[in-house]
């Protein structure tokens, strides 16, 4: 059981489903540093917590508007915060680097690196980060109305906390540039359309499907879903070989699991049945 009190968002957990609610509506959910740093700490927590296995990550009718320009650069808003500041002792471009290394990029990093699936339900504002955050999840629902897109160039900005290769995974190079350098905000139809959500949800909707997807994904094989959920995103950069490889030391879990024989034996019974599961828990180290 995860008992912190973050700054931005709450955690709950429930019949083996998390759900981040971020929960600053009056700022559009707007990311700063105490903020980002406690979403990647809930995301190493929850890769600890037996007690989920999906993650749902939603803001209400803003998921999220990007970061908060207002104060850039301000050591504030640490008070309710569940970590702590860092004394920057540089303010040159080399401060600007381990800030984008540490923490913006460290925050996608980590959300990607998680075990767990993880689904953004998107209303409203998913912009600049608040886009790159819905990208680094595995599965996105967006409502008709929801606005994505990245707009930096607008401010003179990049795209630096890594939603332009996410971006390039997803769209391909030639449509990333179209979608970055022409600063396109998209609505979630068009998104649909241009492969950037996998589904539509009305908004009285939204929180029921993503939640009914959640509830599928959870009683899926838990430890052949994670292995191959990594397994999916290293093929993208491997060769047919190197991911052969790469599966086949997967496999060699994921087969003597008792998932697997459960599975198995839940295939051939007569009459076949549905099968039973995540029965071994197990314990997580690290």
């Amino acid at each position: 059981m995860i008992d912190i009190d973050f700054t931005g968002f709450k955690l709950d957990i429930a019949d083996r489903i998390a759900v981040i609610t971020l929960n600053r509506p009056e700022r559009l959910n707007g990311l700063d540093r105490p903020i980002k740093r406690d979403l990647t700490e809930a995301f190493i927590q929850l890769s600890y917590d037996n007690d989920a296995d999906v993650v749902v990550i939603t803001g209400g009718p803003a998921f999220s508007a990007g970061d908060r320009i207002e104060g850039l650069g301000e050591v504030s808003g640490w008070g309710a915060a569940a970590s702590q500041p860092v004394e920057r002792t540089r303010h040159d471009n080399l401060a600007v680097y381990n800030s984008l290394r540490m923490v913006s990029q460290n925050l996608n990093r980590t959300l990607r690196s998680l075990d767990k699936l993880t689904i953004a339900a998107i209303d409203g504002y998913a912009i600049q980060s608040g886009l790159s955050l819905a990208l680094a999840c595995d599965f996105r629902i967006a409502t008709p109305r929801a606005k994505l897109g990245s707009g930096t160039l607008r401010m003179g900005y990049l795209p630096d906390e890594g939603g332009h290769h996410l971006l390039v995974r997803l769209l391909g190079v030639a449509k990333a540039k179209d979608f970055l350098f022409r600063n396109r905000i998209v609505s979630g139809t068009e998104a649909l359309q241009l492969g950037l959500v996998h589904e539509l949800a009305e908004p009285d909707e939204l929180q029921d499907k993503a939640m009914a997807l959640a509830r599928e994904l959870a009683d899926g094989p838990q430890v052949a879903m994670r292995l191959l959920k990594h397994a999916i995103d290293n093929a993208a950069d491997l060769t047919f070989e190197q991911a052969g490889m790469d599966i086949a030391a997967r496999t060699a879990i994921s087969d003597l699991h008792s998932d697997a024989k459960e599975g198995a034996a839940a295939f051939v019974a007569k009459p076949r049945r549905k099968p039973k599961f995540n029965t071994d828990r197990g314990d997580t180290h690290g």
